[in-house]
């Protein structure tokens, strides 16, 4: 008998994700099992979406010490993970500079926070995925051009958040 994938819906991702997050930093979920059940999660889109929002937006740490197995299982898990972390990184980017507009600090922070934890992940995901990902989402934010165009459109970000976001891909290489 083979198991069946898991196929949450994102509200019940987020849910899972946030009780995987209060076991493991409570030392209850080795670093292992953790990765293992978010490979299981991050195998679908909207699992995927509910497991990055709730890691990179929580205070919970692990997105900061990223665990080796971890790390392991999001790169395993493909272009879906790379996909993913290139929008948030570009979204915590222009919202980062939407709040700083507004004057929301601690907004801002939290933004920036996100932004520097895809930063990090990109780095440690498969390199030729992360680039080919990166050279689409540039070439929307800085020339206006390819797939992401209406990515970029669709949230309605102004031409100084689309600067940033360049600013932000390049970074990832830095």
């Amino acid at each position: 008998m083979t198991s069946t994938p898991l196929e949450p819906t994102f509200q019940q991702a987020m849910e899972i994700t946030a009780q995987w997050l209060g076991l493991w930093e409570n030392g209850e979920l080795s670093d292992e099992v953790l990765a293992d059940r978010v490979a299981e999660l991050v195998a679908s889109r909207d699992g995927g979406r509910g497991f990055f929002v709730v890691s990179l937006v929580g205070d919970c740490p692990l997105m900061d010490r990223l665990p080796e197995p971890l790390v392991l299982q999001l790169r395993a898990a493909g272009a879906g993970v790379v996909d993913l972390t290139a929008r948030n990184l570009a979204m915590s980017t222009a919202m980062a500079l939407h709040h700083q507009r507004a004057g929301d600090a601690q907004q801002q922070a939290g933004s920036e926070r996100v932004r520097q934890r895809c930063t990090e992940l990109l780095r440690l995901l498969e390199p030729v995925a992360v680039k080919r990902r990166l050279e689409t989402l540039l070439a929307a934010s800085r020339d206006g051009a390819g797939e992401d165009v209406a990515f970029l459109e669709r949230w309605g970000y102004d031409a100084e958040q689309k600067q940033g976001i360049s600013a932000a891909i390049e970074a990832v290489a830095d």
